[in-house]
């Protein structure tokens, strides 16, 4: 069954409101921060609280972007089962993990209405006469957009929409009347912990626990709107998105072809000179893009070709496309990276050195694996400077974009979130007004609104997410599972190596961000208590869970380059297999020789 034109074209009316405010609300995020430098460097001034404006923009890109996010079907899961299971099961799944999202939306509008109210009784300004209350309101204003939005996509039967909105109702009425009674909280968390299983979004699962265990201890559910806010103003939080969005325009454009070129015109006559190529264009690309998986779909097409035509075998050229985004995951200005240092309360720019040595490690042992497997050349073309000179020149505004966060946080005159939106702002000014490859009205819309629903769903998660993470550290939880684990296991090197196992199983069943926002609040704890440096212990985070991503049979990475390519996962597999173990070796030595991790933020500090 069809939804009526009528109604399509409502929907495309709203879906062009919604990104288009998206867009606008990233624009401007761009736009203060870059100004305030500017004044700051020339005139010695500044925009009157442009931090607190920019903040709470991230409020508004988080709650829009999650908006857009559950209008695409693009919420973050903690489970894969909802994509596989067809027929009436399917349908089964879809609408019981959709009725527990929507009932937990329910619950969590009215638990941020009373934050509102109660922010709106203080009656603080944020600037220019804008009262705070008005930006807070789009909180209970975006779960319930999102909360329609999941009901929509349930079914496009009014009878499954009207099952699906009765069982929601069902239990934020239960919420509502809460009796505190330990049956009915393992009752109602059984039931959320199947939709967990279902495919329910994570953000309401995570959101339904704090949900569940704020009203049995008889606390009130308002303190996890207080934590969300709390959350979503973080002074450094907006550097995620507008890092997020440099990585997404340059994927856009026509950077990538020219990145290879460069990298082919300079290595491509060595020995391993094709892997070089492939390996720091992939590195490169990760790095802004902040998923290795994206760098397979988006540089595939290019790099297996060069590879195939310098006598790689079919094989070795897949495993070497499929692994080689890893480094770029440790490399600033990478999503992962920041997501981390923001949850795990390292400095941003402290990360960003810490990663530095092992990415660059990473980065060698795939090319010395790409070198022993290529074939020997009878003859070789003769290195060109013309080439590379032609190469260099195409490609100049792309590798300068590098420069940006390096000389403007390595100097001190810019923030990290002013950082980030020079970087953004010259991506967007390249791609669009220079280079000319994404249109103002065509390409920008589209991009600005992928970069907001991906922000989107990340941010939601971390602003219910702290909510429970206050309440288990109120109850002392993370403090007994470091008396647990210290208990069992008395010796950091060994604790070490438990750590690695645990996150290289997270990182072939989780993504990387609900892996970062439920595993690294308790991993820094843990750490702590074995004098863990925690960079050291974020760079490890990082590695395991990349590596993850390769993890034979079930490894995100395996199953992009199968689309990709159009090989069975069993192929793909048999092809990652001695990169993955010559990778986890790397990690091993990331482990064990921390001052790869800890020496250049001891020199620079």
């Amino acid at each position: 069954m069809h939804a009526p034109a009528g109604d399509r074209a409502r929907h495309a009316t709203w879906a062009r409101l919604e990104n288009g405010t998206v867009g606008l609300l990233l624009g401007a995020m761009c736009v203060i921060p870059v100004a305030e430098l500017v004044l700051r460097a020339t005139l010695r001034s500044g925009i009157f609280a442009s931090a607190a404006i920019v903040q709470h923009l991230g409020l508004a890109v988080g709650m829009l972007g999650s908006v857009v996010a559950a209008r695409e079907g693009r919420l973050l899961t903690m489970s894969a089962l909802a994509g596989v299971m067809r027929g009436r099961l399917g349908r089964a799944a879809r609408l019981y993990s959709s009725a527990v999202a929507v009932a937990v939306c329910a619950a969590m509008v009215l638990a941020e209405a009373k934050f509102v109210l109660a922010e709106r009784g203080a009656a603080t300004v944020l600037a220019y006469g804008i009262r705070t209350w008005w930006i807070e309101a789009l909180m209970p204003l975006g779960f319930a957009l999102v909360g329609w939005h999941l009901l929509r996509r349930i079914s496009p039967a009014p009878a499954a929409r009207l099952a699906g909105l009765a069982l929601a109702a069902a239990g934020a009425a239960s919420a509502a009347a809460w009796p505190g009674s330990p049956l009915l909280t393992v009752l109602f968390g059984a039931l959320l912990g199947l939709g967990a299983v279902l495919g329910t979004p994570l953000f309401a699962v995570l959101a339904g626990a704090a949900l569940l265990l704020f009203a049995h201890a008889g606390l009130p559910v308002a303190a996890i709107a207080v934590d969300h806010y709390r959350t979503v103003v973080n002074p450094s939080l907006p550097a995620i998105p507008l890092f997020t969005l440099a990585g997404y325009l340059l994927a856009e454009s026509g950077a990538p072809a020219r990145l290879i070129e460069v990298f082919d015109a300079l290595f491509g006559r060595l020995r391993g000179g094709a892997a070089i190529a492939t390996v720091l264009a992939c590195t490169f690309f990760t790095s802004f893009t902040g998923a290795s998986g994206a760098t397979v779909l988006a540089l595939g097409g290019l790099v297996m070709p060069l590879l195939r035509s310098r006598g790689y075998g079919e094989r070795p050229a897949l495993g070497l496309v499929t692994a080689a985004g890893l480094p770029g995951t440790l490399l600033m200005p990478a999503l992962p990276l920041v997501l981390y240092a923001i949850v795990a309360g390292v400095g941003i720019g402290q990360m960003f050195l810490a990663s530095a040595l092992p990415a660059l490690l990473m980065a060698a042992i795939l090319v010395g694996w790409g070198l022993r497997r290529e074939p020997p050349r009878l003859e070789a073309s003769p290195f060109s400077w013309a080439r590379v000179r032609r190469a260099l020149a195409a490609a100049k505004w792309e590798l300068a974009v590098p420069l940006l966060p390096i000389v403007s946080l390595g100097s001190g005159l810019a923030t990290p979130v002013e950082s980030a939106a020079l970087t953004a702002a010259y991506v967007f000014v390249v791609t669009t007004l220079v280079r000319g490859e994404l249109s103002l009205v065509a390409d920008t819309p589209r991009v600005l609104a992928e970069c907001g629903l991906v922000v989107g769903g990340i941010l939601l998660v971390m602003g219910v997410a702290l909510g429970l993470t206050d309440f288990l550290v109120d109850a002392e939880v993370p403090a007994r599972i470091v008396d647990w684990v210290t208990a069992g296991i008395g010796d950091r090197y060994r604790f070490l190596l438990v750590l690695n196992a645990v996150l290289l199983l997270a990182g072939c069943l989780v993504e990387i961000y609900p892996a970062i926002l439920i595993l690294a609040p308790v991993v820094t704890q843990v750490g702590a208590a074995y004098h863990v440096a925690p960079e050291h212990l974020g760079v490890v985070f990082l590695a395991n869970m990349e590596l993850g991503y390769l993890t034979p049979l079930v490894g995100l990475n395996l199953f992009f380059a199968s689309y990709r390519f159009g090989r069975p996962v069993a192929e793909i597999f048999r092809a990652v297999l001695p990169l993955f173990l010559a990778l986890g070796f790397g990690v091993l030595v990331i482990t064990y020789v921390p001052v790869l991790s800890t020496g250049l933020p001891q020199l620079f500090r």
